[in-house]
C-alpha cells in the first residue's frame, strides 16, 4: 500500500470520462488499496482512480461510517434534494455549495467483482454523487451554485 498523488485541477485527465473494470486482479486490489490510503492521507472522504491518474470506474468512501469501495457504479435510483458546501481533494482552497439528490441507490461490483447494492442518504449519498461526477470527467466547481458566493479557503 503507498499514498499516491493527487491530481490536481487543470490536468486533463480529470475531464476524461472512464473505462470500466473489467479485470478483478491484484493489481485492482493495489490500486483499491492505494486509494484508500490516499484518501485518509489527504483527510478525505472520497476518491476517485482520474484523481490519482488512472481512467478506471473506481472510487472509494469513507464518511465516518467505514471504507466503502465502489467499481463500475452506476445511480439507479435518485430523489429528494440537498444543497451543502463540497471540496475536492483535486481542487485546493476552493469550497462552494452545490445542488444533489438527497438518497441514491447505486449498482456496483466490490474488488472481486460480485454484483453489490447500496444506499446513500445525506452526506454519503452527497459523496457518491460527487465521486461517481469524477468517473464522468466532471468536478464540482462545473456544479456549484451561481447564486451564492463561493467561499475560498487560505
Amino acid at each position: 500500500m503507498a499514498i499516491r498523488n493527487v491530481v490536481k485541477m487543470g490536468d486533463p485527465i480529470l475531464n476524461k470520462k472512464c473505462k470500466k473494470v473489467i479485470d478483478f486482479n491484484e493489481r485492482l486490489h493495489t490500486l483499491l488499496d492505494d486509494m484508500a490510503d490516499t484518501m485518509y492521507e489527504n483527510d478525505g472522504v472520497g476518491l476517485a482512480a482520474p484523481q490519482v491518474g488512472i481512467i478506471r470506474r473506481a472510487v472509494v468512501v469513507d464518511v465516518g461510517e467505514g471504507l466503502i469501495e465502489l467499481i463500475n457504479p452506476e445511480i439507479v435510483e435518485s430523489s429528494g434534494e440537498q444543497t451543502d458546501p463540497e471540496g475536492c481533494l483535486s481542487v485546493e482552497n476552493f469550497i462552494g455549495d452545490v445542488t444533489r439528490p438527497n438518497y441514491v441507490k447505486l449498482k456496483a461490483q466490490n474488488r472481486f467483482g460480485e454484483e453489490i447494492e447500496l444506499e446513500g442518504e445525506g452526506f454519503l449519498a452527497r459523496a457518491f454523487c460527487h465521486e461517481l461526477d469524477h468517473l464522468e470527467g466532471v468536478l464540482f466547481v462545473e456544479k456549484v451554485n451561481e447564486e451564492k458566493e463561493e467561499d475560498t479557503i487560505n
